[in-house]
């Protein structure tokens, strides 16, 4: 073997003892900011109260959150409380006062705070809209006294509902984006998943199409993670869990 030249060797000495020498220091890097939301889903057999936890970090202008506390409210549901609605308020108390010990108090009047209401009270809406209308007003005044950010209660329609159970089984299908090796997000590659969704008289089939497709009217239109997402919900009567019972009783008895 060949012997290094002795002016390298020299160089790479010096080399050695002036880095060592070079005093370093360490930059400081901020913390992302964490932020946190609530969302009380109303639905038809009980109430829920989410706690979602993300930081200022996104993936392509969309936020990337996760589920960090979640507290079923106990007693009735919502629309049970449309003969009473001054009784509302006090039923979500015991959840409320959960998420202020879950999110930190200086950063409570930054929270948005949500309620979406689903089958139960869109029920009621249809048949009795003046008591839903009392309900919500009840709801407000409730949530308007907690310390959170209260951005509203609302009864969801059935596609917004559908659009919404869609995002969330592709978000943890990981279909929208997913961490590479080194940790950082990256687009999936893979297709969106429709949704089944089975109800006790129907079910519901959402899935999403092609831009500029003329055969479906209506739909939830999405922008996240970078892409236009065109969402349609299917209603199919007649095909819920109630009448798959019945068939199969009816197989049972034959």
């Amino acid at each position: 073997r060949e012997l290094l030249p002795p002016w390298l060797v020299i160089v790479a000495g010096l080399t050695g003892i002036v880095l060592l020498c070079v005093s370093t220091k360490d930059v400081p890097v901020t913390p992302p900011r964490t932020k946190y939301g609530i969302v009380l889903d109303a639905g038809p057999s009980r109430s829920t109260l989410f706690i979602y936890q993300w930081t200022t970090t996104k993936a392509n202008k969309t936020g990337v959150i996760r589920e960090c506390s979640s507290c079923p409210v106990q007693g009735l549901r919502i629309s049970k409380y449309s003969g009473s609605p001054q009784e509302v308020g006090k039923s979500l108390e015991q959840c409320l006062n959960h998420a202020q010990k879950e999110i930190p108090a200086e950063l409570h009047s930054q929270t948005p705070l949500y309620l979406g209401a689903t089958a139960s009270t869109r029920q009621l809406n249809l048949t009795d809209p003046t008591r839903a209308d009392t309900l919500l007003a009840a709801l407000t005044v409730a949530l308007k006294s907690s310390p959170f950010d209260f951005q509203g209660a609302q009864i969801l329609s059935s596609p917004d509902e559908e659009a919404f159970n869609w995002v969330a089984i592709n978000y943890v299908l990981e279909n929208f984006f997913k961490y590479d090796w080194r940790g950082q997000l990256v687009p999936s590659g893979k297709g969106m998943a429709g949704v089944l969704s089975v109800g006790r008289t129907s079910a519901q089939l959402t899935f999403t199409v092609e831009e500029g497709n003329q055969a479906l009217k209506g739909g939830v239109r999405l922008q996240l993670y970078g892409k236009t997402h065109n969402v349609y919900t299917q209603h199919c009567p007649c095909h819920g869990m109630d009448q798959l019972r019945s068939r199969l009783l009816s197989v049972l008895i034959q």
